[in-house]
């Protein structure tokens, strides 16, 4: 439940989440008696990234699921969004939910990031803090603000279509301006990537520049000319949307009918969302060998309490394959691709939409959740790319 307590200031209110004590004994009591189906037929003895050739192994949903009904602590996650501050705003009549941490340096620069699915503002929980205040005044320091998406979290859910990405920029530039931030700078990955990139595109009057692990070329590009590696991470990009993305084209076709066992299962939720942990991340067996057991359930349980399922899917049907061709970031851009992400585009394609790239960077390790998984690296990389991108400024 969602309590107004104090105005900060013209149309935003600041804001308590608390779930009842009924909902956590809902979840637990669905936990326990949770229908399960019989082990995989595909046994691959671990370690090994085989194991998951049919999806999330029932030895690893098992245990995960106990450790949810019995260790697992929300609270915890509660309080450390309400250290860095919650806020609600009211945008084209729907209601957006969002962290701010101010920073104490007067040289501090505003900056959005943006999260996707099945990530939420629990990717960035654990950096904001980091990024406010460095402790280095050589370090650059930003005010912080992580909005959850329209159908995330604690965001309203959009009752009439056309809440997609261009929308979603826009409300951005307009949360961005009620807090002061006149101009900004930017970051996502997957869902977040592609917003960040309509802002850089569409509103080069306020944003000053964007980071971005999600560079998307422009269709039709051709291979002729890359290099082996560049060549690779198109095959490997084309691989996935062909062969690993049924996920994607369920979401984008029939959200409604997923979302119905996503709202009312949370084993099913954890199996769906686990799965791209798994996949996704630069591990060999687990995405536990990168990703604690914590930080994956403070993202499902925020799913789970908030019944996003279905809501979060539609991003999908509103969004999917949209991306204006045409679209050209002219702003300062930096772009970091990690090995194991799903998506890579060579850097050849991405320079034909994001025309002033000041740093490209492509990291030994780390896969789609880098905030997550190597959050030291993120960090530094993220300071590293908006400085190079402040440092464009004319």
């Amino acid at each position: 439940m969602l309590r107004p307590t104090t105005d900060v200031l013209a149309d935003v209110q600041a804001f308590e989440a608390r779930a009842s004590d009924a909902d956590l004994d809902d979840l637990r009591a669905r936990l326990a008696a949770a229908r399960l189906p019989e082990a995989e037929t595909v046994y691959r003895a671990g370690p090994g990234p085989r194991r998951w050739d049919q999806g999330v192994p029932l030895s690893d949903l098992v245990e995960l699921v106990d450790y949810w009904r019995t260790a697992y602590d929300w609270r915890s996650f509660e309080a450390r969004l309400d250290r860095i501050g919650q806020f609600r705003t009211t945008i084209d009549d729907l209601g957006i939910h969002f962290l701010h941490r101010r920073s104490a340096r007067a040289d501090a620069t505003a900056l959005i990031l943006t999260h996707g699915w099945p990530g939420s503002i629990a990717e960035f929980a654990d950096i904001v803090d980091e990024l406010a205040d460095p402790g280095d005044a050589d370090l650059p320091a930003f005010h912080v603000v992580v909005p959850s998406l329209p159908g995330f979290g604690y965001s309203d859910k959009p009752r009439t279509t056309g809440w997609g990405t261009e929308k979603i920029a826009a409300a951005w530039v307009e949360l961005m301006g009620r807090l002061g931030y006149r101009r900004f700078v930017a970051h996502g990955g997957d869902w977040g990537g592609n917003i960040t990139t309509v802002l850089g595109g569409r509103f080069p009057e306020h944003v000053l520049g964007i980071h971005t692990t999600f560079a998307e070329s422009p269709p039709g590009m051709t291979t002729d000319g890359l290099a082996a590696a560049e060549r690779r991470w198109a095959e490997e990009t084309h691989d996935f949307w062909h062969h690993r993305a049924a996920y994607a084209k369920q979401q984008a076709t029939r959200p409604q009918t997923i979302g119905y066992s996503l709202v009312d299962s949370p084993v099913g939720l954890l199996a769906w969302i686990l799965d791209k942990f798994a996949e996704w991340s630069d591990t060999e067996d687990s995405p536990f060998e990168t990703i604690s057991r914590d930080r994956i359930l403070d993202d499902v349980t925020l799913y789970w309490l908030t019944r996003s399922g279905a809501s979060s899917a539609r991003i999908y049907y509103e969004s999917h394959n949209s991306l204006d061709p045409e679209l050209r970031v002219d702003v300062p851009s930096a772009v970091t691709v990690y090995p194991r992400d799903i998506e890579k585009y060579p850097r050849p394609w991405a320079e034909q939409r994001f025309r002033q790239i000041v740093r490209w960077r492509s990291p030994e390790r780390g896969g789609h959740f880098p905030s997550l998984e190597v959050t030291a690296d993120f960090v530094q990389d993220l300071r590293e790319g908006l400085a190079a991108v402040l440092a464009a400024q004319p």
